[in-house]
């Protein structure tokens, strides 16, 4: 959490000033407004996991149209987000130890980890034996699978806005780096609604 004191004002302007000091008497709960976010985000992923399982469990598809998905390829981005997740956590420990440098290149290695995840996606989408409308199944996979793609491209992207900004002398110290704490947050979000959705969709 964010921390504002006198002393860590004294290099801004006077109304800048004021306007740090007046935050200061005040609790930052961007983070918590952020999990409040998830949370919600959360639940409609929920509802897409409880229409799979519904439509599993009262409306089995008739035989040949449920489709035998391949585990390797899915199962190496997994590997992959969970890496991931790894490396984000080790950009927040050097910048905890104010090793900026190696903080940008591990922040640099998590989003080539997400972008390749993404490209692993596409590769699978091309090589599917089914399409979007073929049936409920291949409609509810695309739908699950696509949501979710399009939380890891944003990941990725506010990823590489915290690589940019972390370059920036200041922006980022071990007291004051909400930007940073918010984006591994949603990264950890999206890497566990993946772990979720491979169970379901791959293993189950």
């Amino acid at each position: 959490m964010t921390t504002i004191t006198p002393q860590s004002t004294t290099h801004l302007p006077n109304e800048q000033q004021a306007a740090a000091l007046a935050q200061s008497h005040h609790p930052d709960v961007r983070l918590f407004g952020l999990a409040t976010f998830l949370v919600g985000d959360g639940m409609t992923f929920a509802g897409f996991f409880a229409a799979y399982l519904t439509y599993r469990a009262v409306n089995p598809l008739p035989l040949g149209a449920e489709y035998e998905l391949e585990l390797l390829l899915p199962t190496i981005n997994t590997l992959l987000l969970l890496a991931s997740s790894i490396t984000f956590h080790q950009g927040n420990k050097s910048l905890m130890a104010n090793q900026m440098a190696t903080c940008r290149g591990w922040l640099l290695l998590t989003a080539a980890l997400g972008i390749t995840f993404m490209a692993g996606q596409m590769w699978e989408y091309f090589h599917l034996p089914f399409g979007l409308t073929d049936n409920l199944f291949a409609s509810t996979f695309y739908a699950l699978t696509g949501f979710h793609g399009l939380h890891v491209t944003l990941g990725a992207m506010m990823i590489l806005v915290v690589w940019w900004q972390a370059g920036r002398e200041g922006h980022f110290t071990p007291k004051n780096h909400f930007g940073f704490a918010a984006a591994e947050l949603y990264w950890h979000f999206v890497d566990g609604i993946w772990v979720v959705l491979f169970g379901l969709l791959y293993l189950l």
